[in-house]
């Protein structure tokens, strides 16, 4: 066999094959092996944990591996512009603004979509304060001596700590001599149960989606809108990643541009951690089978590492027909 038929019969071939993947509804997802490797971030907060496990689900499924690092807000944009970690799910805007902003600007991050809209991120009071006329940030400062002059946030640099902070500096609403103490989601939150059961005054910060809505009776307060945004600190959450992303691995990038959660999902998952003792990775296999229709539309045109079809794939992980 001469060079030339070789070469007629290696381009039937591969004409061959692109006309099998058509017929098929399937395409080879052209990524570089470096893809495989999903690297994320954690900064400890609940909710992110639900997302990063519901990823996890479609990533193992798709033959991905997904590697999540536990790392603060900062170190996390840090790792994002170093191209330490490929992606994180916790961009909350805006108040994440005067961090990231920066990081969007010198384009060492990329912002690829919006996952999760109708959330909040404010103070808030349990209600029985609520009851007493605790309603706005402009009621705190009547009421010093009752919060110990304290307001209780989350982890050393976390952006919302840093936005109270600037509060104080600016002794906006008269809270100049208060203080921040800052811990962590889990430390905050003790600390807001044993206020709650001895029916002490807290202020604490606070956000929807988390299963301190249900587990707590709490009112937001409002006027914060210079710190946190209008209408209760409403939040959209962003999936960023690192610069060049959705480029290389483009089969990755479309999952994550079509990743949605919503509310009600993601509390779902919380609920069954925190509530009913479950292991995060089999809660968020639950609301997966649970919820098969988003699938649909966070797999549309998905393939698995192999080139199958990303959708049949996961259905098979998560025993859907």
């Amino acid at each position: 066999m001469g060079p030339r038929q070789r070469k007629s019969l290696a381009s039937a071939a591969l004409m061959f094959s692109a006309l099998s993947m058509a017929l098929t509804g399937q395409s080879v997802a052209a990524e570089p092996q470096s893809c495989t490797q999903v690297r994320m971030a954690d900064p400890g907060w609940t909710d992110i944990d639900a997302t990063n496990a519901v990823t996890g689900v479609l990533l193992k499924a798709l033959g991905y591996q997904q590697n999540v690092s536990n790392l603060s807000v900062p170190i996390t944009y840090q790792g994002l512009k170093k191209g330490q970690i490929d992606v994180f799910l916790g961009n909350w805007m805006p108040a994440q603004e005067p961090l990231v902003k920066p990081f969007v600007d010198e384009h060492s991050i990329d912002v690829l979509h919006a996952n999760l809209t109708n959330a909040k991120f404010t103070l808030a009071v349990p209600d029985y304060v609520a009851a007493a006329g605790i309603r706005t940030f402009a009621d705190l400062a009547k009421h010093a001596d009752q919060f110990n002059d304290r307001i209780y946030g989350i982890e050393p640099g976390a952006p919302a700590n840093q936005n109270i902070k600037k509060m104080i500096a600016d002794k906006a609403f008269g809270l100049g001599d208060w203080k921040i103490v800052e811990s962590s989601e889990t430390g905050m939150l003790t600390q807001v149960e044993r206020a709650v059961r001895d029916k002490q005054w807290i202020v604490f910060l606070a956000w929807e989606p988390h299963l301190m809505n249900t587990k707590f009776h709490l009112t937001y307060l409002s006027g914060g809108d210079a710190y946190f945004g209008p209408n209760y600190g409403g939040a959209t959450v962003n999936t960023v990643t690192r610069p060049g992303f959705a480029g290389q691995c483009t089969n990755l990038a479309k999952l994550f541009q079509q990743l949605t959660f919503n509310v009600d999902l993601e509390n779902q998952i919380i609920a069954n951690v925190l509530q009913n003792k479950m292991d995060i990775n089999a809660a968020a296999q639950n609301a997966l089978k649970g919820n098969p229709a988003l699938l649909n539309a966070w797999l549309k045109g998905v393939t698995t590492t192999s080139g199958a079809d990303g959708l049949q794939a996961v259905q098979a992980q998560l025993g859907i027909r």
